[in-house]
């Protein structure tokens, strides 16, 4: 399996509820450094896993709808945690739709999985994983 891993930062602000996050149910603000990795089991014929221009400005266009945001007010995460875990999904989620749409060229109609990683900080990160699907 082949990959090519693209990297952005997305800054925003949230709470959580429950007790379990302590401190953090006050409203708070976190910096993730985000990976998307792009797989595929062989190269295309120009000898690429995904145009990596297209993926890092499709990565950093998907970031700029989160960006400086406060998501406890945006209706979309309305009475969800906004964990690092779902944010990882929701970045999956997204980035899958622009591959789908054609946003990141012919080169990636031959992908097929995705990774996603937020990374909290130097010493912990979460990620989601799955197959890419034409849904």
């Amino acid at each position: 399996m082949y990959s090519v891993c693209v990297r952005d930062h997305v800054m925003i602000a949230h709470s959580f509820r429950g007790e379990v996050f302590g401190p953090a149910q006050q409203l708070h603000g976190a910096t993730y450094l985000v990976d998307v990795e792009f797989r595929r089991p062989q190269l295309d014929r120009d000898g690429l896993v995904v145009d990596i221009g297209l993926a890092s400005q499709a990565l950093r266009a998907l970031l700029a709808e989160l960006n400086y945001h406060n998501l406890d007010a945006l209706a979309e995460f309305s009475g969800r945690n906004t964990t690092t875990e779902f944010l990882a999904r929701v970045v999956f989620e997204r980035m899958a739709a622009r591959i789908r749409d054609g946003r990141l060229g012919a080169t990636a109609s031959g992908l097929t999985g995705l990774r996603v990683t937020l990374h909290e900080s130097h010493i912990a990160w979460a990620s989601f994983e799955d197959a890419l699907t034409t849904r």
